[in-house]
């Protein structure tokens, strides 16, 4: 199924903008969400980004456990 930009949006507001407002990372902030660092950092990918969403890295926890696939495919 294809991804709900929509929904992934709404994913995004309630569990990721509290970090990550406006693309950027409050918690490590040379790590942000702009495309030329996400390739810089190997995050250039939706398995990459899925991966990390679910099983979190460093300072990011995992939100497998909180999200559905469903709404990890969309907010990737």
């Amino acid at each position: 199924m294809a991804a709900d930009i929509e929904h992934g949006e709404q994913i995004f507001t309630a569990n990721c903008a509290a970090c990550h407002a406006g693309g950027n990372n409050v918690i490590v902030p040379e790590k942000t969400l702009q495309k030329e660092t996400l390739e810089k950092f190997e995050m250039k990918s939706v398995d990459a980004i899925t991966n990390q969403v679910s099983n979190g890295k460093n300072s990011m926890p995992a939100f497998g456990d909180r999200l559905s696939e469903q709404d990890i495919d969309d907010v990737a």
